[in-house]
C-alpha cells in the first residue's frame, strides 16, 4: 500500500494500474491456495469420516458377536450370567465407542487451535468443525494417525484379553453343563421307563390281559420267596414319587377290588399251603398225621444241603412253566430280556444278580428254618425283614420312617421276641433245633431286606416282569452251582435213593404251588392294586400257623399266637400308612 502511494504520489497512473492487476493476480492465487488448501482439508476429513465409519462398523461387528454370543449362552447359562455377561459386554462397547470420539474431537480441537481457529463452542457428539489448515498439516495427520492406531490397537488387545478369559469361562461352563446333561439323560430314561410303565397300565385298563399292571412295589411283590405274601414293609422309593397304588385302586370299579383281595387272600392261603408242605416234606422225629386221617413220613431228613436240593427241585418246575406264563402276562417279556443283555448296563445288573443272589440264601435259609421249629413260627421270625428295610431305606435313600413306622418297628420287634421265647421254653415239635431254626429264620429276613433294597435301586429300570424272570433263572443257576460245589459232611445233601420219586413228586407239587401264588398275586395288583395285596400279604404267618394247626396238627404256644398277632398288626399298620400316605400327599 505505501509503494502504491508513492506511485501515485509521482503521477504515474499507469504503475498504479499495473499494480492492481498484480494484487488482483495474487489474492487469485491466495484464493486458489485457499481452495485447494480446503479440498486437500475435505479430504483428509471424509477420509477420517470413512475411518470413524470403518471404526462404527467395527463397533457394530463386536455387538453383533456379543448378540450371537449372547444367544448362544441364554441356552446354556443361568440368568444371573447372562445378565452380568450382558452388562460387561454393555459397558465395554460404550467405553470403547466413547473414548473413540473422545479422542477424534481431542485431535480436531488440537488441529483447529494450531490453525489459530479455536472454537468459540463444545464440538457436538458426531459433529467436527473445519478448522484452517496448519503449516505442518500433513506431519499433524500422520501423528493423528498413528495416535489412533495406537489407541485402537491397545483397544483390541483389551478386548481380546478380555474375550480370552471369557472363553475359558464359558469352556469351563459348558464341561458342567455336561456333566449336567449326562444326569439329566440318566434322569430322562428313568423318566420313559416310568411313563412306560404307566402307559402298560393304561393299556391294561382296555385288556387285563395284555399288558402288566404299573404298581409302585411290583419289582418286590411279583418275586417275592415263595414263604410269604408280598413285602408289605418295602420303603418307598425317593427318586420318584409312586402315586400309582392307592389312586389307582381308588379309580377301580368296586367289583374289581373285590375281585383282587379274594385273589390276594388266595394267593395267601396257596403260600400257606406251600409252607405246610414244605414243612411235610421234611422228615420228623415221628410221622406227621394228615387231617387227622393218615399218617406220612417225611422224605427228606432236616439240613442245609437238603434245603438247597429242595430249591432246585422246585425251580426245575418253575423254570419249565415261568416262560410260559411271563408270555402271557406281558408279552414283551423277551424284548425286554433281549434289551437288557444288549445295553451292558453293569450297573442295572449287580442289582439284579445281587438281589437274586440275597432270594437264593433267604430261600435256603427259610427251609431250614421250617424244617426246625413250626412254620407259622418260623415265617413270624421272618417277619424281621420289615425293620431291616426300613432301616436301610432310611440309611441309603433318606427315607425316615415316620411315628407310626417307628411304633411299628417296636411292635415288630415286641411280637418276634414274644413269638419266639416259648421255642426255647421246650422242645421243637418233630425234633428239630430250635436254635437253629430260630438263627435261620431271622438270616432269612435280614437276607430277604437286603433282596428289597437291591431291588428297589433297580425299580424303574426293568420291567417286574422280566425281572422275576430273570431272578428265576439265576436263584436257579445259583442253587445248581452250590450242588456241584464240594461240600461238608454237615452242609451236603443227605438222600436216600428209594425217596428219589417222593423228592421229584415234592418239588413238583412246591412248583407248582409257586406259580399258582404268582399268578393269583399278578392279577391281585392289577385288579386292587399293590397296597391292599400287601396289606392282605400280613396274613401269611397267621395262616401258616393256622393251616399247619388243621392240616398236621401243629399247636403253638399262646404266647408265640400272641407275638404272631402283634407282628402281624404292626406290618399291617406299615402297609395301611404307606397305602394312605399318597392319598394325603395328593389331597
Amino acid at each position: 500500500m505505501a509503494q502504491r502511494n508513492v506511485y501515485s504520489s509521482k503521477g504515474e497512473p499507469e504503475d498504479a494500474q499495473s499494480a492492481e492487476e498484480v494484487l488482483h493476480s495474487v489474492m487469485q492465487e491466495l484464493d486458489a491456495l485457499h481452495e485447494n488448501v480446503k479440498g486437500q482439508l475435505n479430504q483428509d476429513i471424509t477420509r477420517l469420516q470413512t475411518e470413524k465409519n470403518h471404526l462404527i462398523d467395527d463397533i457394530e461387528g463386536l455387538r453383533e458377536q456379543y448378540r450371537k454370543l449372547q444367544s448362544q449362552q441364554m441356552e446354556s447359562l443361568s440368568g444371573r450370567y447372562i445378565q452380568q455377561q450382558q452388562l460387561w459386554l454393555k459397558q465395554l462397547a460404550q467405553v470403547l465407542a466413547h473414548n473413540l470420539q473422545d479422542l477424534l474431537v481431542q485431535r480436531f480441537n488440537e488441529l483447529s487451535a494450531n490453525s489459530g481457529h479455536s472454537l468459540s463452542s463444545p464440538i457436538p457428539s458426531g459433529e467436527f468443525p473445519l478448522p484452517m489448515p496448519p503449516s505442518n498439516y500433513e506431519e499433524r495427520a500422520s501423528e493423528l494417525l498413528a495416535a489412533l492406531d495406537d489407541r485402537i490397537d491397545r483397544s483390541f488387545q483389551m478386548l481380546e484379553q478380555d474375550l480370552s478369559s471369557y472363553e475359558s469361562e464359558l469352556s469351563m461352563r459348558l464341561n458342567n453343563m455336561k456333566t449336567l446333561e449326562l444326569q439329566g439323560e440318566e434322569l430322562l430314561q428313568n423318566l420313559v421307563n416310568r411313563i412306560r410303565e404307566e402307559l402298560a397300565e393304561e393299556e391294561y385298563l382296555d385288556n387285563p390281559f395284555d399288558a402288566q399292571d404299573s404298581y409302585p412295589e411290583a419289582s418286590t411283590n411279583s418275586i417275592r420267596p415263595q414263604v410269604l405274601e408280598p413285602t408289605p414293609a418295602d420303603a418307598p422309593r425317593p427318586a420318584l414319587p409312586q402315586p400309582s397304588a392307592a389312586p389307582s385302586a381308588a379309580a377301580k370299579a368296586a367289583s374289581q377290588v373285590q375281585a383282587g383281595l379274594i385273589l390276594a387272600l388266595s394267593s395267601a392261603v396257596v403260600l400257606s399251603m406251600f409252607n405246610v408242605c414244605l414243612r411235610i416234606l421234611i422228615k420228623s422225629k415221628n410221622p406227621r398225621m394228615i387231617f387227622g386221617l393218615f399218617e406220612l413220613e417225611g422224605v427228606v431228613t432236616r439240613g442245609f444241603g437238603n434245603s438247597l436240593l429242595i430249591l432246585l427241585m422246585r425251580l426245575i418246575v418253575v423254570m419249565a412253566l415261568m416262560p410260559v406264563l411271563a408270555t402271557f402276562l406281558y408279552p414283551s417279556v423277551w424284548k425286554d430280556i433281549r434289551r437288557l443283555f444288549q445295553s451292558g448296563d453293569r450297573a442295572l445288573w449287580s442289582k439284579v444278580l445281587g438281589s437274586a443272589f440275597f432270594l437264593f440264601l433267604s430261600q435256603v435259609l427259610i427251609y431250614l428254618a421250617i424244617g426246625n421249629i413250626p412254620a407259622g413260627i418260623a415265617i413270624t421270625i421272618f417277619f424281621i425283614y420289615p425293620i431291616v428295610t426300613v432301616l436301610g431305606s432310611w440309611i441309603l435313600f433318606g427315607a425316615r420312617p415316620s411315628t407310626i413306622g417307628f411304633l411299628a418297628i417296636g411292635g415288630i420287634t415286641l411280637g418276634l421276641i414274644l413269638a419266639g421265647w416259648p421255642s426255647f421254653a421246650a422242645p421243637a415239635p418233630g425234633g428239630g433245633n430250635v436254635g437253629v431254626g430260630v438263627t435261620a429264620a431271622l438270616a432269612s429276613g435280614i437276607t430277604f431286606a437286603g433282596y428289597v433294597l437291591l431291588t428297589q435301586m433297580a425299580a424303574g429300570k426293568l420291567h417286574p416282569i422280566p425281572f422275576s424272570l430273570v431272578n428265576f433263572a439265576a436263584i436257579f443257576v445259583f442253587s445248581s452251582l452250590s450242588l456241584w460245589v464240594p461240600l461238608s459232611e454237615n452242609f451236603a445233601p443227605q438222600i436216600d435213593q428209594n425217596v428219589w420219586p417222593g423228592l421229584i413228586v415234592g418239588g413238583v407239587v412246591l412248583g407248582v404251588l409257586t406259580l399258582f401264588s404268582y399268578l393269583l398275586n399278578n392279577f391281585a395288583i392289577r385288579y386292587a392294586g399293590a397296597a391292599l395285596a400287601s396289606v392282605i400279604g400280613t396274613l401269611g404267618p397267621a395262616m401258616t400257623a393256622l393251616f399247619g394247626f388243621i392240616i398236621i396238627n401243629e399247636k403253638l404256644d399262646p404266647v408265640a399266637i400272641l407275638g404272631m398277632i402283634v407282628v402281624t398288626l404292626s406290618v399291617a399298620a406299615m402297609s395301611v400308612e404307606r397305602m394312605v400316605a399318597p392319598q394325603k400327599k395328593a389331597g
